[in-house]
């Protein structure tokens, strides 16, 4: 059994790849700032990504209301739209990217930090 394909460094594996991904996805938004009638993406949440499945709000009591709509089109339809059509705002797409350039940062440290442990108890300290 390889320690280092389950467990905590697997998932710190699979979010910076996850990480990686979203960040081409909002330097493409970026990158198309100007572009008219371009709208805006991101990736799903980490979460659901890795469960694989989307999240559906239960219903529990009729007189609650149900899903309408998928919550990510409601909100790009908030998003507002220049004249030519475009929604790219790159003060929302600079915070995004922050976040996530600090989250890989956390998932390199926590690998680190595991792959270390495992060099510990190997005896291969460095």
């Amino acid at each position: 059994m390889d320690p280092t394909r389950t467990g905590p460094i697997a998932l710190a594996e699979s979010r910076m790849r996850w990480l990686d991904a979203r960040q081409r996805v909002l330097a493409q938004n970026i990158a198309n700032a100007d572009t008219p009638g371009y709208r805006p993406s991101d990736m799903r949440p980490f979460a659901q990504a890795l469960a694989g499945v989307q999240t559906v709000l239960a219903q529990t009591d009729p007189r609650h209301l149900g899903p309408s709509r998928d919550a990510r089109a409601q909100r790009e339809r908030r998003v507002e739209r220049s004249m030519d059509g475009n929604g790219v705002a790159l003060d929302r797409e600079a915070i995004r990217i922050a976040d996530t350039e600090t989250a890989h940062a956390l998932a390199v440290g926590l690998h680190r930090r595991y792959l270390g442990l495992f060099r510990t108890a190997l005896g291969r300290n460095q």
